[in-house]
């Protein structure tokens, strides 16, 4: 079936499917979406398909494990359509997420070496001095107010929704206290911290009944092998989607040279 693939004019969509194990309506699919450029029609009406598809079908398939399936998709788009300095765009903004994220990973390492046991009276103290500060330097956005910040305010910097917040706190990823006079949501520095190294968790895949005894360990500053393990996990994760993206760069530079 390589072979075929590979020197025959023209293909079926059960040729391109078999090869990749997809069923034909995914790669019709595939077409209509703009990821593989569009088909010649026999006189029948049947889609005739050519090495150059195989090409495309091959490099969209290589760029979703590092780049995930809608950028994926919106790169070959790009490329279809003639921008191919839009697909380098969307390139260079995967690999900017994935050293960001990696920048984060450090700076939660960093807390957790530097991190000693608390205090009986002051058990989140210790945290918040540490955890909370490497946290607070790996992301941007900056959350204050007096006595602590609102859940539009703390949304808006993690660029998530509201909703997102409330469906942590009903998991017990975050606590914030009731202003008594409004019934707002208030978030202090501890919730601000739990929220963001949430969030950065759930970027790195973790679910939220996972995230949620990381979270309770980090309060409690003991037991870290549970957070050391995640972490650990998150290191291979990372790892997997920088070769993934080399994996998928080597198949694009071929679609796109074949392109001419």
């Amino acid at each position: 079936m390589g072979q075929n693939l590979q020197t025959s004019r023209q293909l079926r969509p059960i040729d391109l499917a078999r090869r990749h194990g997809l069923s034909t309506q995914a790669v019709r699919n595939y077409e209509e979406a703009g990821i593989l450029p569009a088909a010649d029609r026999t006189p029948h009406g049947y889609r005739a398909y050519t090495p150059l598809h195989a090409r495309a079908l091959g490099a969209f398939l290589a760029l979703v494990p590092g780049h995930g399936h809608r950028t994926a998709s919106s790169i070959m788009r790009a490329v279809n359509q003639g921008a191919v300095d839009e697909a380098f765009r969307l390139i260079d903004e995967s690999h900017a997420q994935l050293l960001d994220d990696r920048r984060t990973l450090q700076a939660v390492e960093s807390a957790l070496r530097d991190l000693t046991p608390p205090t009986a009276s002051a058990p989140d103290a210790a945290v918040d001095s540490t955890v909370g500060a490497a946290v607070d330097a790996a992301v941007s956005a900056t959350v204050s107010g007096p006595g602590g910040t609102f859940i539009g305010p703390l949304a808006g910097a993690l660029g998530i929704r509201p909703a997102t917040l409330r469906a942590w706190e009903r998991a017990g990823l975050v606590r914030p206290r009731r202003d008594p006079s409004t019934g707002y949501r208030v978030y202090d520095e501890a919730d601000v911290r739990d929220a963001r190294l949430a969030h950065q968790l759930r970027r790195g895949g973790y679910l939220l009944e996972q995230i949620a005894p990381l979270i309770a360990q980090v309060r409690a500053a003991g037991g870290l092998e549970p957070l050391e393990a995640a972490l650990g996990d998150w290191h291979g994760r990372l790892s997997a989607r920088g070769r993934a993206m080399l994996t998928g760069a080597a198949e694009l530079e071929a679609y796109l040279r074949e392109r001419g």
